[in-house]
């Protein structure tokens, strides 16, 4: 009787046909309703905007990995596709050409490359392509094109200020939220999608529709996005029971600015959130409080960008300290 081999091999031993490309598209299809907006409230605009970023990231990927760093090229991952979309969906649509361009650099050879590529980066490279060129370029990437119905039901877009701009102007110029409540647009509008903003963060039922598909598929869990939402609702919740003619609602800051954009495409990035789901929750209070602090009693309007990469930089912190259970580590049993 011949004995069978025993096949000594290093981990992993459980194999799936979930790739990291299957990954990436999934989240891309997600995005899709709300660029279909996007397209719809802004027009050419932002086609020709995210065309850019997109194009500007691979070629950038594709320039760097060859020729400078001389790699295998990975711009088929579909990871630098991605970032150039969520970059492209942090931008107002009406931002110059090269402005986008060199955000694109940022985002893949900073950001990314520099740190070894996909798997390795810390930070987002999407927010850090979108934080350069706010404090780079601050006039231009807060001139925001602002969506309006006009009498024969078309939608244009004229540029002004965000809801949440809107807000902080008014309450530094001594208005009640009564008086500013007349200038912003109804809780339907900032569903669907009909008011001021960058590209993709408008229709907040686009990006929950695209949010539910990640979450059915498993690209995500609902430990980062749910627990940002509802930290910040219960802040901005406390904030205006307390005082609500100085405090705009939870509602209102839910709906407005990239919120739901942020909790779902770019708080959930796999590479740059904590491992455990307890770390997950830690990782998402520490963005809700964070971009209500901002939002509240900064000097910008939104704070949702600096957030995730302010905790971004506290993943690993988190990982260690929540740590894994190791496969095979001894459990303490209760002898009966």
């Amino acid at each position: 009787m011949s004995e069978q081999p025993i096949i000594v091999s290093a981990s992993p031993h459980v194999h799936s046909d979930r790739t990291s490309k299957k990954l990436m598209y999934d989240v891309i299809i997600a995005l899709i309703p709300a660029f279909l907006v996007s397209v719809y409230v802004f027009g050419v605009s932002a086609l020709i905007v995210t065309s850019v970023a997109i194009i500007s990231c691979l070629l950038f990927e594709y320039g760097i990995q060859k020729y400078l760093f001389k790699t295998a090229v990975t711009i088929t991952d579909g990871s630098a596709l991605l970032t150039g979309i969520l970059l492209a969906f942090n931008l107002p649509s009406n931002l110059p050409i090269w402005m986008v361009i060199v955000g694109s650099l940022v985002a893949i050879g900073i950001a990314k490359l520099s740190f070894g590529g996909l798997g390795f980066n810390i930070f987002n490279p999407a927010l850090v392509g979108r934080v350069f060129l706010l404090v780079s370029f601050p006039v231009q990437m807060t001139m925001w094109p602002t969506a309006i119905v006009n009498n024969t039901n078309i939608v244009d877009a004229v540029t002004g200020a965000t809801s949440l701009g809107v807000i902080k102007e008014g309450l530094l110029f001594g208005k009640t939220m009564t008086e500013i409540g007349a200038q912003l647009p109804n809780t339907t509008n900032m569903l669907l999608g009909f008011t001021g903003g960058s590209i993709g963060e408008i229709s907040a039922l686009a990006l929950l529709l695209g949010g539910l598909y990640l979450l059915y598929k498993k690209v995500i869990s609902w430990h980062i996005p749910v627990t940002v939402l509802a930290t910040m609702a219960v802040m901005t919740g406390i904030f205006w029971f307390i005082d609500p003619e100085h405090y705009a609602s939870p509602v209102i800051h839910i709906l407005s600015g990239g919120a739901i954009l942020g909790a779902f495409y770019m708080a959930t990035d796999l590479v740059t959130s904590p491992m455990t789901k307890k770390g997950m929750v830690i990782f998402a209070i520490g963005i809700g409080a964070i971009t209500v602090i901002i939002r509240l009693f900064g000097a910008y309007p939104e704070g949702i960008s600096f957030a995730i990469l302010i905790m971004n930089a506290f993943v690993p912190l988190i990982n260690t300290y929540f740590k894994p259970k190791r496969f095979g580590a001894k459990i303490k049993a209760k002898i009966v």
